[in-house]
């Protein structure tokens, strides 16, 4: 299996989008869009972290 493969097989994961100003209705909702864009960017953090470990060079000997 190339590298290439590995990669088709395991997509490194996609960054959340960012919600807009105009996304947050200013009520104190909880959560808040931007709360949960929050948790949704740690766990992106987390899974390209695992994701660039399977993906890293290893080195021969």
């Amino acid at each position: 299996m190339t590298s290439s493969d590995s990669t088709a097989n395991d997509p490194r994961p996609t960054q959340p989008e960012r919600p807009s100003p105009d996304d947050c209705c200013n009520s104190g909702c909880h959560p808040c869009v931007f709360d949960l864009y929050e948790e949704a960017l740690e766990r992106y953090e987390q899974q390209l972290r695992a994701w660039e470990a399977r993906h890293a060079p290893r080195d021969e000997k």
